[in-house]
Protein backbone atom coordinates (compact mmCIF):
# COMPACT_ATOMS: atom_id res chain seq x y z
CA UNK A 1 0.00 0.00 0.00
CA UNK A 2 1.40 3.33 -0.46
CA UNK A 3 1.37 6.66 1.16
CA UNK A 4 -1.32 9.17 1.34
CA UNK A 5 -1.10 12.81 0.97
CA UNK A 6 -2.13 13.45 4.46
CA UNK A 7 -0.45 12.57 7.74
CA UNK A 8 -2.13 13.16 11.23
CA UNK A 9 -1.00 14.46 14.66
CA UNK A 10 -2.53 13.89 17.56
CA UNK A 11 -2.40 15.02 21.23
CA UNK A 12 -4.77 15.25 24.17
CA UNK A 13 -5.85 17.56 26.64
CA UNK A 14 -6.99 16.67 30.38
CA UNK A 15 -6.73 12.92 32.27
CA UNK A 16 -9.08 10.12 31.04
CA UNK A 17 -9.05 8.59 34.50
CA UNK A 18 -12.91 8.48 35.88
CA UNK A 19 -11.94 8.89 39.38
CA UNK A 20 -11.33 12.03 41.50
CA UNK A 21 -12.94 14.17 38.23
CA UNK A 22 -11.46 17.73 38.71
CA UNK A 23 -14.04 19.91 38.76
CA UNK A 24 -12.26 22.62 36.99
CA UNK A 25 -11.37 20.94 34.01
CA UNK A 26 -14.55 17.49 34.19
CA UNK A 27 -13.79 17.01 30.60
CA UNK A 28 -10.97 14.92 28.17
CA UNK A 29 -10.13 16.32 24.62
CA UNK A 30 -8.84 13.85 21.95
CA UNK A 31 -7.63 16.38 18.88
CA UNK A 32 -6.86 15.14 15.67
CA UNK A 33 -5.05 17.43 13.02
CA UNK A 34 -4.85 16.02 10.01
CA UNK A 35 -2.18 17.84 7.53
CA UNK A 36 -1.61 17.72 3.87
CA UNK A 37 1.75 16.62 3.72
CA UNK A 38 2.92 19.60 0.92
CA UNK A 39 1.41 21.86 2.99
CA UNK A 40 3.01 20.80 6.25
CA UNK A 41 6.70 20.99 4.99
CA UNK A 42 6.05 24.21 2.75
CA UNK A 43 3.76 26.16 5.44
CA UNK A 44 3.44 24.75 8.62
CA UNK A 45 7.10 23.77 9.42
CA UNK A 46 8.68 26.95 8.28
CA UNK A 47 6.00 29.10 10.41
CA UNK A 48 7.05 26.88 13.45
CA UNK A 49 10.51 27.30 13.44
CA UNK A 50 10.84 30.99 12.59
CA UNK A 51 8.54 31.83 15.53
CA UNK A 52 11.04 29.73 17.73
CA UNK A 53 14.55 31.15 16.20
CA UNK A 54 12.84 34.87 16.39
CA UNK A 55 11.75 34.46 20.16
CA UNK A 56 14.84 32.33 21.44
CA UNK A 57 17.56 32.11 19.05
CA UNK A 58 17.10 28.52 18.27
CA UNK A 59 14.95 25.92 17.17
CA UNK A 60 15.27 23.09 20.02
CA UNK A 61 12.04 24.72 22.14
CA UNK A 62 8.86 22.51 22.12
CA UNK A 63 5.64 24.43 22.24
CA UNK A 64 3.64 23.20 24.98
CA UNK A 65 0.49 24.45 26.22
CA UNK A 66 0.33 23.85 29.54
CA UNK A 67 3.86 25.65 29.75
CA UNK A 68 2.92 28.40 27.62
CA UNK A 69 -0.38 29.43 30.06
CA UNK A 70 2.13 29.00 32.91
CA UNK A 71 4.91 30.25 31.84
CA UNK A 72 7.11 27.79 32.77
CA UNK A 73 10.59 26.53 31.33
CA UNK A 74 11.41 28.04 28.17
CA UNK A 75 8.50 30.11 28.46
CA UNK A 76 9.70 32.47 31.52
CA UNK A 77 10.41 34.69 28.97
CA UNK A 78 6.44 35.17 29.19
CA UNK A 79 6.80 36.53 32.55
CA UNK A 80 7.38 39.77 30.77
CA UNK A 81 3.81 41.30 29.54
CA UNK A 82 5.02 42.67 26.37
CA UNK A 83 7.29 39.50 25.46
CA UNK A 84 3.99 37.59 26.06
CA UNK A 85 1.66 39.53 23.80
CA UNK A 86 4.46 39.52 21.63
CA UNK A 87 4.70 36.15 21.35
CA UNK A 88 0.98 35.41 21.75
CA UNK A 89 0.05 37.27 18.77
CA UNK A 90 2.58 35.53 16.50
CA UNK A 91 1.28 32.01 18.05
CA UNK A 92 -2.28 33.23 17.03
CA UNK A 93 -0.84 34.41 13.65
CA UNK A 94 1.17 30.80 12.87
CA UNK A 95 -2.44 29.09 13.86
CA UNK A 96 -4.33 30.97 11.93
CA UNK A 97 -2.62 30.37 8.40
CA UNK A 98 -1.60 26.93 9.06
CA UNK A 99 -3.15 24.49 7.00
CA UNK A 100 -4.93 21.69 8.54
CA UNK A 101 -8.05 19.98 8.97
CA UNK A 102 -9.26 19.19 12.63
CA UNK A 103 -11.47 16.53 14.06
CA UNK A 104 -11.96 16.19 17.94
CA UNK A 105 -13.83 14.57 20.71
CA UNK A 106 -14.97 16.13 23.93
CA UNK A 107 -15.75 13.46 26.81
CA UNK A 108 -17.54 14.93 29.52
CA UNK A 109 -16.32 13.08 32.24
CA UNK A 110 -18.84 13.87 35.20
CA UNK A 111 -21.38 13.26 32.98
CA UNK A 112 -20.10 9.60 31.65
CA UNK A 113 -20.48 8.38 35.16
CA UNK A 114 -23.78 9.84 36.15
CA UNK A 115 -25.29 8.35 32.87
CA UNK A 116 -23.57 4.94 32.69
CA UNK A 117 -22.91 1.88 35.66
CA UNK A 118 -20.07 0.85 33.61
CA UNK A 119 -18.63 3.81 31.39
CA UNK A 120 -16.03 2.70 28.78
CA UNK A 121 -12.19 4.24 29.16
CA UNK A 122 -13.14 7.87 27.69
CA UNK A 123 -9.56 7.45 26.07
CA UNK A 124 -10.53 4.76 24.45
CA UNK A 125 -14.24 6.24 23.42
CA UNK A 126 -12.61 9.56 21.82
CA UNK A 127 -10.71 7.48 19.63
CA UNK A 128 -13.23 5.49 18.65
CA UNK A 129 -15.00 8.46 17.48
CA UNK A 130 -12.67 10.29 16.12
CA UNK A 131 -11.21 7.72 13.57
CA UNK A 132 -14.72 7.06 12.63
CA UNK A 133 -14.54 10.74 11.34
CA UNK A 134 -10.81 10.43 9.95
CA UNK A 135 -11.88 7.76 7.70
CA UNK A 136 -14.54 9.42 6.66
CA UNK A 137 -12.48 12.14 5.92
CA UNK A 138 -9.94 10.42 3.70
CA UNK A 139 -12.80 8.45 1.78
CA UNK A 140 -14.18 11.72 0.89
CA UNK A 141 -10.28 12.78 -0.72
CA UNK A 142 -9.97 9.05 -2.38
CA UNK A 143 -7.26 8.08 0.40
CA UNK A 144 -8.55 4.88 1.85
CA UNK A 145 -6.47 2.57 -0.54
CA UNK A 146 -3.12 4.43 0.92
CA UNK A 147 -1.53 4.43 4.53
CA UNK A 148 -2.38 7.54 6.80
CA UNK A 149 0.18 7.73 10.00
CA UNK A 150 -1.20 8.86 13.08
CA UNK A 151 1.57 10.53 15.10
CA UNK A 152 0.64 9.98 18.65
CA UNK A 153 3.21 10.85 21.72
CA UNK A 154 5.08 8.91 23.38
CA UNK A 155 3.73 9.01 27.20
CA UNK A 156 5.06 5.62 28.61
CA UNK A 157 5.39 2.05 27.69
CA UNK A 158 2.67 0.49 29.21
CA UNK A 159 0.12 2.89 28.15
CA UNK A 160 1.86 3.32 24.85
CA UNK A 161 1.05 -0.53 24.29
CA UNK A 162 -2.45 -0.17 26.04
CA UNK A 163 -3.52 2.41 23.22
CA UNK A 164 -2.20 0.42 20.61
CA UNK A 165 -3.93 -2.81 21.24
CA UNK A 166 -7.12 -0.06 21.50
CA UNK A 167 -6.27 1.03 18.11
CA UNK A 168 -5.88 -2.64 16.51
CA UNK A 169 -9.54 -3.23 18.16
CA UNK A 170 -11.09 -0.01 16.55
CA UNK A 171 -8.76 -0.49 13.03
CA UNK A 172 -10.11 -4.09 12.42
CA UNK A 173 -13.81 -3.48 12.54
CA UNK A 174 -14.91 -2.54 15.99
CA UNK A 175 -16.39 0.97 15.00
CA UNK A 176 -19.35 2.20 12.84
CA UNK A 177 -17.39 2.85 9.41
CA UNK A 178 -15.89 -0.81 8.64
CA UNK A 179 -11.92 -2.05 8.53
CA UNK A 180 -9.60 0.45 8.16
CA UNK A 181 -6.92 -0.98 7.55
CA UNK A 182 -5.16 1.94 5.53
CA UNK A 183 -4.57 4.17 9.18
CA UNK A 184 -1.52 3.13 11.17
CA UNK A 185 0.28 4.78 14.37
CA UNK A 186 2.91 5.41 15.21
CA UNK A 187 4.48 6.81 18.54
CA UNK A 188 7.25 9.45 18.92
CA UNK A 189 9.22 10.38 21.56
CA UNK A 190 8.94 14.48 22.91
CA UNK A 191 12.41 15.05 21.68
CA UNK A 192 11.63 14.61 18.06
CA UNK A 193 10.22 18.40 18.39
CA UNK A 194 7.86 17.37 16.03
CA UNK A 195 5.90 20.83 14.78
CA UNK A 196 2.42 18.66 13.55
CA UNK A 197 2.60 17.48 17.39
CA UNK A 198 2.93 20.84 19.13
CA UNK A 199 0.11 21.84 16.67
CA UNK A 200 -2.36 19.58 17.89
CA UNK A 201 -0.70 19.66 21.42
CA UNK A 202 -2.25 23.75 20.97
CA UNK A 203 -5.71 23.14 19.74
CA UNK A 204 -6.63 20.94 22.26
CA UNK A 205 -7.08 22.94 25.58
CA UNK A 206 -9.06 25.64 23.77
CA UNK A 207 -11.52 23.06 22.24
CA UNK A 208 -11.91 21.65 26.37
CA UNK A 209 -12.50 25.21 27.47
CA UNK A 210 -14.89 26.15 24.92
CA UNK A 211 -17.31 23.12 25.51
CA UNK A 212 -16.79 23.67 29.47
CA UNK A 213 -17.53 27.59 29.30
CA UNK A 214 -19.32 28.28 25.90
CA UNK A 215 -19.90 31.73 26.68
CA UNK A 216 -16.03 32.81 28.13
CA UNK A 217 -14.26 34.94 25.69
CA UNK A 218 -11.72 32.37 24.02
CA UNK A 219 -9.45 33.67 21.32
CA UNK A 220 -7.63 30.28 21.11
CA UNK A 221 -10.86 28.61 20.39
CA UNK A 222 -12.17 31.53 17.71
CA UNK A 223 -9.00 30.36 15.84
CA UNK A 224 -9.15 26.65 16.26
CA UNK A 225 -12.98 26.63 15.05
CA UNK A 226 -12.40 27.79 11.70
CA UNK A 227 -10.18 24.31 10.89
CA UNK A 228 -12.54 21.89 11.69
CA UNK A 229 -14.02 19.21 9.71
CA UNK A 230 -17.43 20.43 8.67
CA UNK A 231 -20.85 19.27 6.69
CA UNK A 232 -22.06 20.51 3.70
CA UNK A 233 -23.96 22.67 5.10
CA UNK A 234 -21.00 24.30 7.18
CA UNK A 235 -21.63 22.70 10.61
CA UNK A 236 -19.21 21.02 12.91
CA UNK A 237 -21.72 19.39 15.40
CA UNK A 238 -20.90 15.35 15.30
CA UNK A 239 -18.85 15.84 12.33
CA UNK A 240 -15.76 18.02 13.04
CA UNK A 241 -16.42 18.09 16.90
CA UNK A 242 -18.11 15.37 18.72
CA UNK A 243 -19.35 15.76 22.22
CA UNK A 244 -20.09 12.51 24.32
CA UNK A 245 -22.44 12.15 26.08
CA UNK A 246 -24.74 15.08 25.15
CA UNK A 247 -26.39 16.89 27.57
Amino acid sequence: MSFSDFIVYVDESGDHGLRNINREYPVFVLAFCICAKDAYQQTVVPAVQQLKLDFWGHDAVVLHSHEIRKSRGDFAILFDADVRARFIERLNGVMETADFTLIAAVIDKQRLVDRYAMPNDPYEIALGFCMERLQMFLAERGQVDRTTHLLIECRGRAEDDKLELEFRRIRDGDNRVGRMENLSIRFVDKKHNSPGLQLADLVAHPIGRHVIAPEQPNRAYEIVERKFRRNAGGGIDGYGLKVFPRP
